[in-house]
């Protein structure tokens, strides 16, 4: 995954791409939520490979490991 996505302040605002892109990470996600296969994705995006979109589904899965504590569980 570290090799095919990049956080960069200077690329879409910081915004987690495609390493080598200014294809966000969360527009393949959305789009992958929507019903875009990978075959479709490459076929919209040419210079991307299967190991690309893979790699963005997999960072967005290591977001959802993240330990979010509410702020209301902290008051008591």
């Amino acid at each position: 995954m570290q090799k095919r996505i990049s956080i960069d302040p200077k690329v879409c605002h910081g915004q987690a791409c495609i390493k080598g892109t200014r294809i966000p990470v969360h527009q393949i996600v959305h789009m992958i939520a929507n019903g875009d296969t990978i075959e479709d994705l490459i076929k919209q995006y040419p210079s991307l490979e299967r190991v690309d979109i893979v790699a963005c589904l997999d960072y967005a899965a290591s977001l959802t490991e993240e330990l979010v504590t509410p702020i209301e569980s902290l008051a008591t």
